[in-house]
């Protein structure tokens, strides 16, 4: 991130560089440009999961911990767009990964052009090839029960994920205050006793003396490391949760739109025995459902991918990072035990 000005120094702004791996040449775009092409995809694709952008904050825009922050959800937010195969290789996507930050006009155009894109919402599945010929049309009523088996997850999900957010949080809390405070007060009162001591004024128990102290300073430095920690495991757990929940509020929605097609599907049969309507509508309506239907199957399934990438890499960077904390911990010990060897 680069603070960058404009209208000759009076309005300031962040930028976020990017650089496409298939081009090479990077790119800076404000945070306004990304929820610009947030919106476009949000509104054009109705049964794909965008994830949602880290949270507007009006104050504290510049501030260090803030920027770090959203660059980091940021990168997450990019990651999973880049990861996605029909959002990556979406037009408004392409010019805001392409078109150069210093050509206003073409910037224009570009967005223009997005802006103009007939293809949303419901007209997007008239974009949609699906497979064709015998056998190629879906069981409507194991796709229901597909869709139900997954409603039934994503409800699961989002409550074990809000709960371990909370506990994580809370967890994250206690290290940086509690346990930073707790392990302190162990080394002040290290720290006291060998000044206690100091007042023997014998020379044999100088090594015991320095020995103590040295104690109560590794009990210090590992009280400053419980308090850092966080930052290293704790909050990029955090910031992934972050990223999925935003995912799992568009889920909702995207089952909607498949449940109104079943629900017509189910209605043009029910007509078409009544004699209320012709088998050839009916049949449309069905083929409608199928395009729905597939769209809807491929991106749970999508979903389903990188969520265990994602969790996968984030448990491994956990584990590991908890690993090298109480390593670092034991480090402080042993070297506090070894001064007393020569005492």
């Amino acid at each position: 991130p680069t603070k960058q000005t404009k209208f000759k120094g009076m309005k300031s702004y962040i930028a976020y560089k990017l650089v496409p791996s298939h081009t090479g040449q990077q790119v800076h775009r404000r945070y306004k440009h990304f929820d610009w092409l947030y919106g476009r995809l949000a509104e054009k694709f109705p049964v794909i999961s965008v994830p949602h952008l880290p949270e507007k904050q009006a104050t504290g825009r510049f501030e260090e911990d803030f920027i770090s922050k959203r660059r980091k959800g940021l990168a997450w937010w990019m990651d999973h767009m880049c990861s996605h195969p029909v959002l990556a290789q979406c037009d408004a996507f392409q010019h805001f990964l392409t078109c150069p930050s210093t050509d206003e006009k073409a910037w224009k155009q570009g967005k223009r052009k997005a802006e103009k894109d007939e293809m949303v919402g419901a007209n997007f599945f008239l974009t949609i090839s699906v497979p064709t010929g015998p056998g190629a049309s879906l069981d409507l009523q194991e796709v229901e029960s597909q869709v139900d088996g997954f409603k039934a997850f994503t409800k699961k999900m989002d409550e074990s994920a809000l709960q371990l957010n909370h506990t994580v949080n809370e967890f994250a809390r206690k290290q940086v205050t509690g346990f930073k405070k707790e392990y302190q007060k162990v080394g002040h009162s290290f720290k006291c006793l060998s000044q206690a001591f100091e007042l023997d004024q014998q020379s044999f128990s100088a090594g015991l003396n320095q020995a103590i102290a040295f104690t109560a300073e590794a009990y210090d430095a590992i009280g400053d490391l419980f308090a850092d920690q966080p930052r290293q495991d704790l909050d990029p757990v955090m910031d992934l949760l972050a990223l999925y929940q935003g995912h799992l509020a568009n889920f909702p929605d995207i089952i909607h739109v498949q449940k109104g097609a079943l629900t017509k599907v189910k209605e043009s049969k029910r007509h078409v025995e009544e004699g209320k309507m012709e088998l050839q509508k009916a049949e449309g309506i069905q083929e409608r459902c199928n395009i729905i239907s597939f769209a809807t199957l491929a991106e749970i399934n999508h979903f389903h991918k990188i969520r265990v990438r994602d969790f996968k890499s984030q448990m491994q960077h956990f584990l590991q990072q908890q690993i090298l904390f109480f390593q670092k911990v034991t480090q402080k010990l042993e070297e506090a035990l070894h001064k007393y060897d020569s005492v």
